[in-house]
């Protein structure tokens, strides 16, 4: 790994920098996806982000402990946003073959459907401002150390994505990392 000079006051520390501006990278993201998810679909972002996960997801399920691992939500708020999801018919909760503790949210017609209808607006904004900072290399190479970053921050997101990678070649789900 790459020797990194530190500045003589912690304050100037070029980590606090790259931290700070991938926190406001995030915001701006999230900040643009609200409006747009909420305006073209009815959406949330929490709810968005569940629905393309599970639609990402081979056999559009995932078990609840990985969906939650690769969020940013607890156990009882993925479970509290599930709830939601159910009762708007967006989702289903299966269980779990091998283990009754276990469940898996599998992606309903419905929510599929109303994720295709907001996909495209959300879509033209991330072509838009992709397209216009980044070549194909360089956004290559972005998405790369961005996973290798969430890899090392993360385990448990990397861990679940593993995980429903092999559960793919057992037949059931896996992760769309």
């Amino acid at each position: 790994m790459a020797a990194h000079r530190t500045a003589a006051d912690p304050l100037e520390h070029p980590h606090l920098t790259t931290v700070g501006l991938l926190v406001e990278t995030h915001a701006g993201f999230t900040s643009a996806a609200e409006r747009g998810l909420g305006a073209t679909g009815g959406l949330s972002l929490q709810w968005f982000e569940l629905l393309l996960r599970l639609a990402r997801t081979p056999g559009h399920r995932l078990r609840m402990s990985a969906l939650a691992a690769q969020t940013t939500l607890s156990a009882s708020g993925l479970t509290r946003a599930v709830d939601r999801l159910e009762a708007e018919g967006l989702v289903r909760r299966e269980a779990c073959p091998t283990d009754r503790r276990s469940s898996y949210a599998a992606l309903t017609g419905e929510g599929e459907a109303r994720l295709r209808r907001v996909l495209p607006h959300h879509l033209e904004h991330l072509v838009e401002v992709f397209d216009r900072t980044f070549d194909a290399e360089e956004l290559a190479t972005l998405c790369g150390l961005l996973r290798r970053l969430r890899d090392a921050v993360n385990p448990q997101a990397a861990c679940a994505s593993s995980d429903a990678a092999v559960e793919v070649g057992a037949g059931t789900a896996a992760s769309a990392s």
